[in-house]
C-alpha cells in the first residue's frame, strides 16, 4: 500500500492538503522563489509546520507555453529536496512526465508521481507499480509547450467538457492499470485551466461529482488559476464593481472559494500554494457541516 492510499484509508481522513514546491525559474505564480536549497527545504519545513499532508515537487513548469526541460536538468534543479523533505516525515509527489526524472525522485523518497500528460499513463503506471507508488492522472490536450495561455481555450474545445475529461481520465486510468498499477493506487484529476477556459474549469468544478463516480479518488489544482481570476472580474463586472483579472498573488480568496466547493462535491485532495489558509477554510467547513456542534455559547 503506498503511503498515499494510507492517507486516504485513514480512519480519520479529511480533505488532503498538498503543498507546493516549484524548483523552476518561470512557474507562473512562484517561479524562481525556491531555486535555493535552503529556501525549499525551509518551504517544506514550513508546509508541513503549516499543515500540509503531501509536498508536490516539481521542476519543471506547466505553464502555457513554458519549453521543455531535460531530465538532467529537472534532476540537477531537484538536487537533494527530495532526500531532505522525506526525512522531513513529508509524503513527497514528484511532478513530471518524465519516467526517468520520477524514478529518481521515488528512489530517493517519493512515493507519488503527479502527472499532468495523461498520453503517459502506461509508462508511469508501470513505474508507479514496480516502487510501490501512487500515480495522479491530470487531464490535459496536448504538450505545455503548444498549449495557449491559462483560460484561454476556445469553448467549441469540448461539446460537453466533464463528459470528454471524465472519459479521456477513464482511459487514462485503464491504460495505467493496464501497466500493472493497482486501481486503488490511482488519483485523477481535472487539470483545471490546462486546454480549457474558466467556463470549462467552473462547469468542472459544478460536477465534480460526476468526476468522483468514476470510483478514483479525485484531486483538484485551484490554486491561483486564471480561471480563478477571470470568473471573479466576470462576476464583479456584472455588478457593477471592481473589474480586472487579478494576478496570481491576489487570488487567495477565489482559490479558497474553488477548494471549498470541491470539497463539497467530493474532491480526496486539494492542491495548493496557501496551505495554512487551505486548511483552516476546510477546517471552519467541516465546523459547519457539523452544525456548529461544541461552539455554542462561545463568544469571541
Amino acid at each position: 500500500m503506498s503511503a498515499l492510499r494510507a492517507l486516504l484509508e485513514c480512519p480519520r481522513a479529511r480533505v488532503l492538503v498538498m503543498g507546493v514546491l516549484n524548483r523552476t525559474p518561470d512557474s507562473f505564480s512562484d517561479g524562481g522563489a525556491f531555486l535555493d536549497e535552503i529556501a525549499a527545504i525551509g518551504r517544506v519545513r514550513a508546509m508541513i509546520a503549516q499543515g500540509a499532508d503531501i509536498i508536490d515537487i516539481g521542476a519543471e513548469s506547466t505553464r502555457p507555453g513554458a519549453p521543455a526541460v531535460s531530465d538532467a536538468e529537472q534532476i540537477d534543479r531537484l538536487g537533494r529536496t527530495v532526500i531532505d523533505a522525506s526525512r522531513q516525515g513529508a509524503v513527497i509527489s514528484i511532478d513530471t512526465t518524465s519516467p526517468a526524472v520520477a524514478e529518481h525522485a521515488l528512489r530517493q523518497g517519493a512515493t507519488i508521481i503527479n502527472c499532468v500528460d495523461p498520453s503517459r499513463a502506461e509508462d508511469l503506471g508501470a513505474l508507479a507499480a514496480r516502487h510501490g507508488a501512487a500515480l495522479v492522472l491530470m487531464h490535459c490536450r496536448g504538450s505545455m509547450t503548444a498549449m495557449q495561455g491559462f483560460s484561454a481555450a476556445p469553448d467549441a474545445s469540448y461539446g460537453d467538457v466533464v463528459t470528454e475529461v471524465a472519459a479521456e481520465l477513464a482511459a487514462a486510468a485503464e491504460r495505467a492499470i493496464g501497466a500493472g498499477l493497482p486501481r486503488d493506487e490511482i488519483v485523477i484529476d481535472p487539470g483545471f485551466g490546462f486546454a480549457k477556459n474558466a467556463r470549462h474549469s467552473l462547469a468542472l468544478v459544478a460536477r465534480l461529482d460526476e468526476l468522483c463516480a468514476l470510483g478514483f479518488p479525485v484531486l483538484v489544482g485551484p490554486s491561483r488559476k486564471s480561471f480563478v481570476a477571470h470568473a471573479a472580474a466576470a462576476e464583479m463586472a456584472e455588478a457593477g464593481g471592481a473589474q480586472g483579472i487579478a494576478p496570481p498573488d491576489q487570488r487567495l480568496g477565489g482559490t479558497l472559494a474553488v477548494v471549498l466547493a470541491c470539497a463539497a462535491r467530493g474532491a480526496r485532495i486539494v492542491r495548493v500554494h496557501d496551505v495554512a489558509e487551505t486548511r483552516q477554510a476546510l477546517a471552519v467547513q467541516r465546523a459547519l457541516a457539523k452544525g456548529g456542534a461544541g461552539t455554542e455559547g462561545r463568544r469571541a
